[in-house]
């Protein structure tokens, strides 16, 4: 019986990264062995990428929030903490759309979280 070489997997298989490598600079994606690591390397960085782009746009909206509770009075911390005096529950994101876009609904939660902390 004749042998079956595994050739073809091993060319699909560099394929496939170097696929994944295309319009890397210089060897990067033209030889497998390089492109193999640029390729593994910045699948990993997209993926912490992903984790630290939450944590940016969370420190953007408290930036944002902090900002506009200073124009009305109050540091963020004491804003935050009278909303839950209050019982308002609303996350960052829409505080800080708020906070951009209704600047009067914004000044409005302020006074009610002046009102819960006094």
């Amino acid at each position: 019986m004749a042998r079956i070489k595994g050739g073809l997997n091993a060319k699909k298989k560099h394929n496939r990264v170097l696929k994944l490598a295309k319009g890397y600079r210089g060897a990067r994606s033209k030889q497998y062995r390089i492109a193999k690591q640029s390729v593994m390397r910045a699948l990993a960085s997209s993926y912490a990428g992903r984790k630290e782009r939450k944590r940016q746009f969370r420190q953007l909206w408290i930036a944002r929030i902090n900002a506009a509770a200073r124009l009305n009075g109050l540091s963020y911390s004491k804003f935050m903490y009278g909303l839950k005096q209050a019982g308002i529950e609303m996350n960052r994101k829409m505080l800080a759309e708020m906070a951009v876009n209704d600047a009067e609904g914004f000044k409005t939660l302020a006074e009610l979280a002046k009102k819960s902390l006094a």
